[in-house]
């Protein structure tokens, strides 16, 4: 069990970086070496992609090819782990606060300020007094080992969204938005569409400030409103 004053961090450790730094250059470096072996007949099959570049492989000598081809796999693997890297998140809890940390950026929220904690699918979701959002973290760290964690500091997880059920699909003009929020929406899902998802985010918080609460479904959106901002009555 934990000690409630001992943080506890949820992330993917060492094995993590194991397998983003090593495991995945090496089954890259692998794989660049079995195409260039292949080259030859992969550029023989008529609905094969790229037939000039493997007939261009194919008429390298076969140690140059091959070593070549070994190394942009490695090479390619190790941008994938960069790349990974960076997007890993790290989640540090207390009882008086949490961290999210995603590669190097950071955020805190204080737990008086949170009403409910939770997952939805891979999303940690912290919600507010007004049920607006205070984060929306995307990751694949388990379910269970964070409910574990914010238990054991005394935060108020559920399991799960406790407003799922007053959702509704987006569709244009559609009723019962607050002024302005329909443009927004129309404007996020362009950018989902085009995969802009930096765009779709700083929309996000857009959103919020109208008192609208957006989750994604693939690329289809769905609202709810904040107390606050629910009509009267």
């Amino acid at each position: 069990m934990t000690a409630y004053g001992t943080p506890t961090v949820v992330g993917g450790g060492a094995g993590e970086l194991l397998v983003l730094w090593g495991g995945i250059p090496v089954l890259g470096g692998a794989a660049g070496g079995l195409l260039a072996f292949g080259a030859g007949w992969v550029a023989g099959l008529p609905w094969a992609p790229l037939q000039g570049l493997f007939r261009l492989v194919d008429g390298l000598n076969e140690g140059y090819a091959l070593s070549g081809g070994v190394g942009v796999g490695v090479l390619a693997g190790l941008v994938i782990g960069a790349i990974g890297t960076a997007e890993r998140v790290r989640v540090t809890v207390e009882s008086s606060r949490v961290r999210l940390r995603r590669g190097s950026a950071e955020r805190e929220i204080g737990r008086p300020e949170t009403r409910v904690v939770f997952v939805d699918r891979q999303d940690l979701v912290l919600l507010d007094a007004d049920d607006g959002e205070l984060a929306r973290q995307r990751s694949d760290l388990p379910a269970g080992q964070l409910a574990a964690a914010f238990r054991a500091h005394g935060w108020p997880w559920v399991e799960e969204d406790p407003h799922r059920a007053t959702y509704r699909r987006w569709v244009p003009d559609l009723p019962g938005l607050p002024t302005g929020a329909d443009a927004l929406l129309r404007a996020r899902q362009e950018a989902l569409e085009r995969g802009r998802g930096d765009e779709a985010r700083e929309l996000r918080e857009e959103l919020a400030r109208y008192g609208v609460v957006v989750r994604d479904d693939d690329k289809r959106q769905y609202w709810r409103l904040t107390r606050s901002a629910l009509p009267p009555g």
